[in-house]
């Protein structure tokens, strides 16, 4: 498919309800393939770009789904919707009671799909172990910085060293590649993303640096003070020879760089700057049960109730087509009229 240089496809639109079988499509084409699923909008961090120091009102608990909602409505996405990758997300999931039985849950089904996991890595030293014998494949630790006192300044927590041995559980225990997100602080950013890929290139983790978006819990996200894709990558130039990676993108919201001529790459997420919504694969579920087919999307529609309503499994899967199908051509945020989700990150889910 082809793209603006919005990142919009250029494609028609196709009219008429969303096709009953196959792959789960929207009216631009696009195959929902990818599945984000947020276990929990609880976090044991407090990270200025997402929520205040106070933390924020929690979901209730009857509002949750439950680890067996959880399993069928996986069950669902792989077995009649065509997915075939699968990330658990928060809030934090390593705070989700169950976790491991529903990624050991997910493993089982037919075809598997491949299981990853985003977590900020504060437990993961304790769990990296058996969260691989439980059948997860590979983990993104998200990590702005190796510097303790920006660490400390950024999270409201001094936990960076917890996080360094979850990495390095995290490889000890196959969860490979690891791989490091980073949204970098406007004022220490440039700074902490020159150690940040010294410390992966060391440690053989793949860095990521992902543009702050417009979804914080104060709604204080400033285009202005955002360090751009652009501005990251040069950046790392001022330190390292960086060349475009041969390997094809596809779907993948990285644009990769090899770093100093060698094998280990870089990547930057320029999803402000350099929208690539025509590439889009993903579909959210998020912790209480609500389907998003954007991160940005301003309406969700509701699997909870099907699934505590008796609704079989076509039901469920003709809601969860139709949402997918209602797929805006972006999300909008380069627009005049771009609205910010009323959702925060950690109730939406990375």
């Amino acid at each position: 498919m082809t793209a603006t240089p919005l990142g919009l496809p250029t494609v028609v639109r196709r009219l008429g309800p969303a096709p009953a079988d196959g792959p789960m499509i929207d009216t631009f084409g696009r195959i929902a393939a990818d599945l984000r699923v947020s276990l929990t909008d609880l976090c044991n961090l407090r990270c200025t770009y997402c929520m205040p120091a106070e933390g924020l009102d929690w979901l209730p608990d009857d509002r949750l789904l439950s680890a067996e909602e959880l399993q069928r409505l996986l069950r669902i996405a792989v077995t009649r919707l065509g997915i075939t990758n699968v990330r658990f997300t928060g809030g934090e999931p390593l705070l989700f009671k169950g976790l491991e039985q529903v990624v050991a849950a997910t493993a089982a089904l037919r075809p598997r799909p491949q299981l990853a996991l985003t977590t900020n890595g504060v437990a993961l030293h304790r769990r990296a172990r058996a969260l691989a014998e439980a059948g997860l494949d590979r983990v993104n630790v998200s990590l702005d910085t190796v510097d303790a006192a920006h660490f400390a300044a950024i999270t409201r927590r001094d936990r960076l060293q917890d996080v360094i041995a979850g990495l390095a559980a995290a490889q000890a225990a196959g969860l490979r590649p690891v791989k490091v997100n980073a949204v970098l602080d406007p004022r220490t950013g440039r700074e902490d993303v020159v150690a940040l890929l010294r410390f992966c290139l060391d440690h053989d983790y793949q860095l990521r640096v992902i543009e702050q978006m417009p979804l914080d819990a104060e709604h204080h996200w400033q285009r202005d003070s955002m360090l751009s894709g652009a501005e990251i990558l040069a950046t790392l130039r001022e330190h390292f020879a960086l060349t475009p990676d041969p390997t094809p993108r596809g779907s993948a919201p990285a644009q990769l760089w090899r770093v100093d001529g060698g094998t280990a790459t870089v990547g930057v997420i320029a999803s402000v700057s350099e929208a690539f919504c025509a590439a889009c694969d993903r579909t959210r579920l998020t912790a209480d049960g609500q389907v998003r087919n954007c991160l940005f999307a301003t309406s969700e529609t509701d699997l909870r109730t099907l699934l505590r309503d008796g609704s079989d499994d076509a039901a469920i899967e003709a809601a969860w087509r139709s949402a997918m199908w209602q797929k805006a051509a972006g999300h909008g945020i380069n627009d005049p009229s771009f609205v910010q989700p009323a959702r925060p990150m950690s109730a939406i889910g990375g």
